[in-house]
């Protein structure tokens, strides 16, 4: 009977201190589920929406994220990637659990990662160097390339033939004429300009009305070669001005177009036929531009509003409408367990101003 009361104490405790274990084991479970898990966030540094200063990220989108994460009480480090292939690849991979930037929605994406709800809607714009005054040297090649040249070369021979041609007629019936070569062609010369110039004769009448009837004619062609230099010149120019003028995407046919490496805006103007090149970052593009190794840069309108209002010194501007309109969401990976709280979050955002007020905050306007 002894045996039996220690063998039921014996398999009583055994039950007890597993009982007790099997609790210690639970609450150090949920003691770990409580403890924020460190993810690893990827971001692609595209000023506004990340900047990256002493280390340190900032930008609309890096506001949004850490307010999100905040909220959801999640710590995070920062990975930088070189481009938007890049990242997309690393959030498919489960590199990163989230992509921070100012991320498209598109079709193709969507089949490598998850998004979140769109966060800022957006769309592409056109950049181009200001507006400046003709050069000399395009004037010359235009003047060249229309055939004028030739005839500018014609009325300079002209000019200097009527020149000799006045000097040896007033030699021989002027008697006042000066009898010095170099004056006597100095001053022919001065009168066959000023009948080109200004249509006018200040030499004197020396065969009455015969001598009137030629200086109607003389007059007449002066006016002629007046008008017809001008308007060559007018007509070249203002050719000039519009080969030059973009405003819209039709203008940049025949045009060199800058614009982001492995970004969607690539896939739509290599899809549009246009002559492009890749840069790396929007400083590239811009170098590309002023050096004349792009007429043009096509990129996402807020980013390159942005860059105009932060860089003064640069003769840059933003034309046109937008065109090709999207939206902006944060990628997340596959295997990445806070979809729906970080989607929730967003629309949280939206609905309590957060985001409007970031937008004021970095592009100046209330929206």
């Amino acid at each position: 009977m002894s045996h039996l009361k220690r063998f039921v104490t014996f398999i009583c405790v055994a039950f007890v201190t597993s009982l007790i274990f099997s609790q210690q084991v639970q609450l150090n479970v949920d003691l770990d589920e409580n403890v924020p898990k460190t993810i690893e966030v990827g971001v692609y540094i595209s000023p506004p929406f990340v900047l990256n200063t002493d280390e340190e990220f900032s930008g609309m989108a890096i506001d949004l994220w850490e307010h999100i994460a905040k909220n959801l009480k999640t710590n995070y480090t920062y990975k930088v990637y070189d481009n938007f292939h890049d990242l997309v690849v690393a959030t498919n991979s489960d590199s990163v659990s989230v992509a921070v930037t100012n991320l498209t929605i598109t079709k193709e994406r969507a089949q490598k990662i998850d998004f979140t709800q769109p966060w800022f809607d957006a769309g592409l714009k056109i950049m181009v160097k200001e507006k400046a005054a003709t050069s000399s040297n395009a004037l010359i090649n235009g003047l060249r390339d229309a055939g004028h040249l030739t005839s500018y070369f014609v009325l300079v021979v002209l000019v200097l033939f009527l020149t000799i041609l006045m000097t040896l007629f007033d030699r021989k019936f002027d008697k006042e004429f000066t009898k010095n070569w170099r004056d006597g062609l100095a001053d022919s010369f001065y009168q066959v300009m000023l009948m080109f110039t200004s249509g006018k004769l200040s030499r004197k009448n020396l065969f009455g009305w015969v001598g009137r009837v030629f200086a109607a004619i003389w007059l007449a062609v002066g006016i002629l070669v007046v008008a017809y230099v001008t308007s060559s010149i007018t007509s070249v120019m203002t050719t000039l001005s519009l080969s030059n003028e973009i405003n819209q995407l039709s203008d940049l046919n025949g045009k060199k177009v800058g614009v982001l490496k492995d970004s969607e805006t690539e896939d739509f103007i290599h899809g549009r036929g246009f002559n492009y090149i890749p840069f790396l970052n929007i400083d590239a593009m811009v170098d590309g531009l002023e050096d004349g190794s792009v007429d043009a840069i096509v990129g996402d309108a807020p980013i390159l509003e942005y860059y105009q209002f932060t860089h003064h010194n640069k003769s840059l501007e933003v034309v046109g409408s937008l065109f090709k309109p999207d939206k902006y969401g944060f990628g997340l990976s596959p295997k990445n367990t806070l979809k729906k709280e970080i989607t929730l979050e967003i629309l949280k955002a939206h609905e309590s101003g957060y985001i409007r007020k970031l937008k004021s905050n970095y592009f100046g306007q209330s929206q």
